[in-house]
């Protein structure tokens, strides 16, 4: 697929400084725009062969344009700190308005490992599967992709890096690893090929610039990235429908009973029994949690549940177990003004731990089919389309050596309104309860239906959803430790001493 970039295409000096100018002129015209539109955002992804232009091409783009508004990244061997291997490239995503250039990108680790061998052939497609929708996903969330390869034959190459290595003033950018790389250019051209076919799609097709001439590089990447520009500034604002009376994705039941209705509310723990297996189970956990940090592990935790549930109380007792310079609490509200500038999953990733450590999520990204689906703030499409994309976070996190455990606490309609009652006539309560909290009750039946579907799809093999109930508050403060230390044993091999 490389035979047009090795034609020698070139552009003669006086028509690259006729152009140079106007193309100067016209991308800061168009980067200023994005900024005071601020509907989307632009990532650059710039990969290609060494010695075919990509680092002068970077340099450029931030000279062309103004660089207070671009983010430049670039990217070396993943790390292996135990966040999964997009980790790194969620924490440099653009806000919408501004243009990130990643130089490397996601591209350079899997074509790497495949033509070194570190990954076999099921192994490179599954990373390139995971990559399309990767990329499908931030397109759906409006970010605009715009991804150049440069490309230089072999016989290129070699007359590229004998020049640059024969001038004192640029000999420092041609090292042992580009002449190893042109051993291996051709292995290197056959992976290539396949991963740029299997990820140019409709909505973040590949652009393949041909890189020995600098005029035609330089004009040709910088039109690319103006055309992409101009086109996402003309488009429309895609409208968000709202979701006001969502579809049910399960049949209705005939016997009219749900999910969380099915549940036994019945159990109840006495106070003696609790404290004695509270000391019981924190010790256990203690000596699991200390257990991660042996086996490059990390702990993921999930809480979900009605209001007044008891998920803050849950978590108090598990965080007595731990020792604090090993995890964090993240409570989840209602995304800032930051936030809603990033693809959806953004603030999420940021809190991914690394190995050793435990993240307590107060609430999570199951926001989107739960809170955003039944009160219309997201159209009906993003929050189907989120199951999937939910279900792929998670498996990166187990892929990557994290044990995620999620629960839903439960709780009857009759025993929130107890405890919503409670806390109202009760001073020192009364913070934890709100208008949303009133408001959300009312709406108890399509919560219901939306957490039946929630968990249908987003209960794994590697990510389990685990249903406590929660009407009496001691006997599921245990039930979640108990599960919890059951998990992690199972995960990590032997259960603690």
């Amino acid at each position: 697929m490389f035979e047009s970039a090795e034609i020698g295409h070139q552009i003669d000096k006086a028509t690259y400084k006729r152009e140079e100018p106007q193309l100067r002129e016209a991308l800061l015209g168009a980067q200023y725009e994005l900024l005071r539109q601020a509907r989307t955002a632009v990532v650059v992804l710039v990969n290609g062969v060494p010695g075919a232009g990509k680092g002068e091409t970077v340099n450029l783009f931030n000279e062309w344009m103004d660089p207070r508004h671009i983010r430049t990244e670039a990217f070396g061997q993943a790390g292996g700190d135990g966040r999964p291997d997009m980790w790194r490239f969620w924490q440099v995503l653009p806000p919408k308005g501004h243009i990130g250039i990643l130089f490397g990108s996601w591209y350079a680790d899997p074509l790497s490992d495949c033509v070194t061998g570190q990954d076999k052939r099921d192994r490179f497609h599954h990373r390139l599967e995971r990559i399309r929708q990767f990329e499908r996903m931030l397109a759906a969330e409006g970010v605009v992709l715009v991804k150049l390869w440069f490309h230089l034959s072999k016989k290129a190459a070699k007359a590229r890096f004998k020049l640059l290595g024969s001038d004192p003033r640029t000999a420092w950018r041609v090292s042992t690893a580009e002449w190893d790389h042109l051993k291996q250019h051709d292995d290197w051209v056959r992976a290539s090929e396949e991963a740029l076919r299997k990820t140019s799609t409709a909505e973040a097709p590949w652009r393949v610039i041909e890189g020995s001439d600098p005029a035609y590089r330089s004009l040709t990447a910088g039109r690319l990235l103006l055309d992409a520009l101009t086109a996402c500034l003309q488009a429309k604002s895609a409208a968000r429908a709202p979701a006001a009376a969502p579809a049910a994705l399960t049949a209705p039941a005939l016997d009219g009973r749900s999910l969380l209705a099915a549940q036994d509310y019945s159990r109840h723990l006495g106070r003696k029994r609790y404290e004695a297996q509270l000391e019981e189970l924190q010790g256990r956990l203690n000596g699991l949690s200390r257990r991660l940090v042996d086996q490059h592990r990390s702990l993921v935790l999930v809480f979900e549940g009605m209001d007044a549930a008891g998920k803050g109380s849950t978590i108090r007792r598990l965080t007595q177990a731990l020792d604090a310079r090993h995890y964090r609490v993240v409570p989840v509200a209602a995304p800032n003004e930051n936030e809603r500038a990033q693809p959806y999953l953004w603030r999420f990733w940021r809190y991914i731990p690394h190995h050793g450590h435990i993240t307590v999520f107060d609430r999570s990204w199951y926001g989107r089919v739960l809170v955003e689906r039944v009160e219309g703030f997201c159209s009906q499409a993003d929050w189907m389309r989120a199951y999937g994309e939910i279900n792929e976070f998670e498996e990166q996190q187990h892929e990557a050596g994290a044990v995620v455990v999620k629960f839903w606490v439960a709780i009857t309609p009759e025993e929130q309104l107890r405890r919503f009652e409670e806390r109202k006539n009760t001073p020192h309560k009364q913070y934890k309860i709100t208008e949303d909290d009133w408001r959300n009750r009312a709406k108890w039946p399509l919560y219901a239906q939306a957490v039946g579907d929630m968990i249908d799809r987003t209960s794994t093999r590697t990510a389990p959803w685990h249903l406590v109930a929660s009407d009496d508050k001691l006997w599921s403060r245990i039930e979640v430790l108990r599960l919890l230390c059951e998990r992690l044993e199972a995960a990590l091999g032997a259960t603690a001493k």
